[in-house]
Order: structure tokens, then sequence, then C-alpha cells
């Protein structure tokens, strides 16, 4: 039994910071809209702090909670993320939202299941490579198996619609597949098959074309396709180095779509300028540093493995909104993990920071 040690506090601190800094800027940027739409300015910010306290709860059981109990769920988790990925799809359990199916909803609850299929997923590779990672520099005995669980989640979840999410799906796995000790070269033999499937997914639904052509030139279409990442190099550009000020964005007015969930970073941006956003941006390194650390410092194959996996999804997350934001990737409708507007989204990613936490617990000081 490995000596308890205390839980990486750079880690939890860094959490802290970025879901505070989260729920001030989730009112700033969401008030005006939220007034103008449900005659309160604090709708949602009562909702983000509900979500912020319950995801400080989700956070300490995690940490209470042993890790490697978790290996024993594995089983049962991947087969109710698989039941709820079904079930959102069917009418009545799914609600449909904007044409697509991704939550399950009662009353003013949501709850969007590919938030706990990421989790599972985690867990099931972690559980996976400490097992057979004798096999893992094997295509049909290593990779494949991880790809087919996944690509069935995936699957799943482009369904709904939801390619930014199944997308996530494919590269944690493949990432922490790479980290487990898989062949580069069988992994760019997967890569090289799955674009033209990728392709035919955007050309099958005209809004993930438009979102193409929007991102080679977005100018082509200002008031259309091109419309929301305009606005949000506006926000970005007006804010300067030290920006307008905390409640200051003028793009927020009814100008950038989705202000307060999957474009809050520009708004942050915006108000608080190129040294806030950096601030931001470096809180994010400091993460994904720790959770690096943790995880090649974890006693275990398992442990390092689950660290190492919640690392990556998150980064994944972080820099695939940062990039959409900045212009840098086509749009996707991921959140920025801590600080966008979101209930699922946000208990999630604390449990997974609990059990980061956890895992450092039990790390070397080596």
């Amino acid at each position: 039994m490995p000596r308890k040690l205390t839980p990486d506090l750079w880690l939890f601190a860094v959490v802290v910071v970025l879901v505070s800094v989260g729920v001030v800027m989730v009112y700033s940027a969401s008030a005006i809209v939220a007034a103008e739409r449900f005659h309160d300015p604090f709708f949602f910010l009562r909702k983000q702090l509900f979500w912020a306290v319950a995801g400080f709860g989700c956070l300490w059981m995690a940490m209470r909670l042993d890790y490697r109990r978790l290996e024993r769920v594995v089983t049962p988790l991947l087969v109710v993320s698989f039941a709820l990925l079904v079930l959102v799809l069917v009418p009545p359990f799914g609600q449909e939202i904007n044409g697509t199916r991704r939550w399950f909803r009662s009353g003013p609850v949501s709850f969007q299941p590919v938030e706990l299929a990421k989790f599972a997923l985690v867990l099931y590779l972690a559980s996976f490579l400490t097992r057979r990672h004798e096999v893992v520099k094997s295509f049909s005995k290593g990779l494949l198996p991880l790809l087919m669980i996944a690509g069935l989640m995936a699957g799943l979840t482009v369904i709904q619609p939801d390619l930014g999410n199944s997308l996530t799906l494919i590269i944690l796995t493949m990432a922490l597949a790479y980290l487990a000790g898989a062949r580069p070269w069988h992994m760019g033999a997967v890569a090289a098959a799955a674009l033209p499937v990728v392709a035919v997914l955007v050309a099958m639904k005209p809004y993930r074309w438009r979102r193409m052509v929007a991102f080679m030139n977005p100018w082509d279409d200002p008031q259309g396709s091109g419309f929301q990442i305009i606005q949000s190099f506006l926000a970005l550009g007006s804010g300067g180095w030290l920006g307008l000020g905390l409640g200051e964005s003028k793009q927020k007015l009814f100008y950038l779509p989705e202000p307060y969930t999957d474009f809050i970073f520009a708004i942050i941006g915006e108000e608080l300028g190129l040294v806030g956003a950096l601030v931001v941006v470096a809180l994010f390194a400091l993460l994904i540093w720790r959770g690096l650390r943790i995880g090649l410092r974890a006693p275990d194959a398992f442990g390092s493995y689950v660290a190492l996996g919640l690392t990556v999804m998150l980064a994944t997350q972080t820099l695939v909104n940062l990039g959409v934001v900045t212009g840098a990737l086509p749009t996707k409708g991921l959140p920025l993990p801590f600080i966008s507007f979101g209930g699922t989204a946000l208990l999630m990613t604390m449990f997974s920071a609990g059990v980061l936490l956890n895992i450092s617990q039990h790390a070397s000081h080596a």
C-alpha cells in the first residue's frame, strides 16, 4: 500500500480559479441575454453557481474514493454509457433541441450522456491497456479492439448529431494508445482511412459544409456562415492588451451567438484583453502539466493511464475550443472546460479533476 500523500495543491488551485473565472464570465456574458429572454439577468448565473457547487461536491467525492475501485465498475459504466447514448436518440427519452438529440431533460435539469461516455471510455482504455499491455503493438489484438469500442461510441454520437465530441472520443483513444506504445504507422493508417469518412460526414450535413467554408474564408459570407467567427474576431481584436473592462463587452449584446457557452473565451479576450486571455491559457497549460505529471508518477499502470487519459480529454477539449474561437479550427460545439456555461460538462470535468487529485495522493515524489 503506497504512502498517502497530500493531493496536488497546484492542480486543486487551478481548478478553483478556473471555475471561479467561469462563474464570473458566465454572468458577464449572459446577463443581457438572460434579461431579454427570461426577464432575469441572474438566470444563467444561478444555474452556473448551482452546478459549480455540485461540481465541487463531485470533486470532493472523487478525491475520497480510491481510484483503484474504479476498475471494478468499468464494464457496468460502459454498458450504461452505451445504453444512454442509444436512449437519447429515441423519443420521448431524448429531447430534440435545435435539431439535435444530445440531452435528457427533466424540467430545468438536463443531462448529456456523451460526457459520461468520455469518462467511461477513459476507464475502459486504462483497464484494457493495464491488462493487455503486451499486445498493444499488435493491430488486431491491441489497437483494433480499442477503436471498435471508441468507434461505436463515436458512431452513436455522430447520429445525435455531434461530430465534435465523436472526434474527441477517437482522438482520446489514439492518444492513449500511442502513450501505451501502439505503433505510430498503425494509427497513421487508421487516420488515413478515417479521413474520407469524416469528409463524407461533413458533406452529408449542409451546416457542417457551411462551417468548413466559413473556416476557410468567413468573409465570403459575413452575414451567414461566417457571422459567428467574425464576431469572435471582433471581440478578441477589440480587447487590446488590457480589455474593455469586466462587463463592458459589446459583442455579447446580441452580436456574438453563444457568448456564454462555446464562445465565452472571445468575451474573456474582449473584457480582460490579451493579458487576461493569456492568463487563462496559462492556467490550462498548468492544469495539463500537472495532470501529465500525476500520470507519469502514478504508482500503478491503471492510475497512470486514467490520469493521462483524463488529461488528454481535458487538453483536447480545451485546444479545440480555443482553436474554434480564434479561427484556427472549424466551428465545433465543444465547451471550454470549467468555464463555459453548462451542467453535465462541468460536473464531469470536476469529477475528472477529483480523480486526478485522488491519484496524486498516491503518486511518488520522485
